[in-house]
């Protein structure tokens, strides 16, 4: 499963209290807002978009492409969990080959 020693990024935050939850699948209304820099919330995002999608539990490549891309070509101005997934969907989803 996609973690911290998966990060192709290093320069993120880590809060020692994050809560460790399982994954959800995640739909376009979700609001919860994401800290793209805070690591163990970035990876549980990531996680929530491969069970969301039905990835495979050991697609790390595509984890990692799916972290450059939120950190990389998302829009900054896009926050929330809903609209980052379906940006994502729109622009990026169908061009990843390993799924």
């Amino acid at each position: 499963m996609f973690n911290r020693e998966n990060l192709i990024y290093k320069d993120y935050k880590w809060d020692l209290n994050y809560p460790i939850e399982e994954p959800k699948t995640i739909d376009s209304k979700d609001q919860t807002t994401l800290n793209r820099y805070e690591g163990n919330e970035l990876i549980y995002y990531i996680r929530c978009l491969a069970l969301s999608w039905n990835w495979k539990l050991d697609a790390i490549r595509s984890c990692q492409k799916l972290e450059k891309t939120i950190r990389d070509k998302v829009p900054a101005t896009l926050t929330e969990y809903g609209e980052i997934k379906f940006w994502i969907e729109n622009n990026f989803k169908n061009f990843w080959d390993d799924l």
